[in-house]
């Protein structure tokens, strides 16, 4: 791999920037609403450290409200939060 390539196909658009519409006049003003990654639910482990590490232990469910991360509520371990963040499909946007 070269200096600055990155990581994936070639022949595919990176993933980490969403894309814009043209023809919006308020695509730019959307694209800064919209959250890293395209990721409106996650979760964190309470006590901190890393993600899959003691998954009995609770985790704060965070939820993006369209400028930041705002805690949403708690989950009893990495499975329910786990489930919890898949119960938003991928496309579906919370705030439309």
């Amino acid at each position: 791999m070269g200096k600055h390539s990155r990581p994936g196909p070639s022949n595919q658009p990176s993933r980490a920037v969403p894309r814009v519409d043209a023809d919006n006049p308020f695509a730019a003003y959307d694209k800064r609403r919209r959250p890293p990654m395209d990721i409106y639910r996650r979760h964190r482990p309470a006590h901190g450290g890393a993600g899959h590490l003691r998954p009995d232990e609770p985790r704060v469910l965070e939820e993006w409200s369209g400028f930041a991360y705002e805690p949403a509520g708690t989950a009893p371990g990495l499975a329910a939060a786990q489930e919890w963040v898949n119960e938003l499909q991928v496309g579906d946007d919370p705030a439309a």
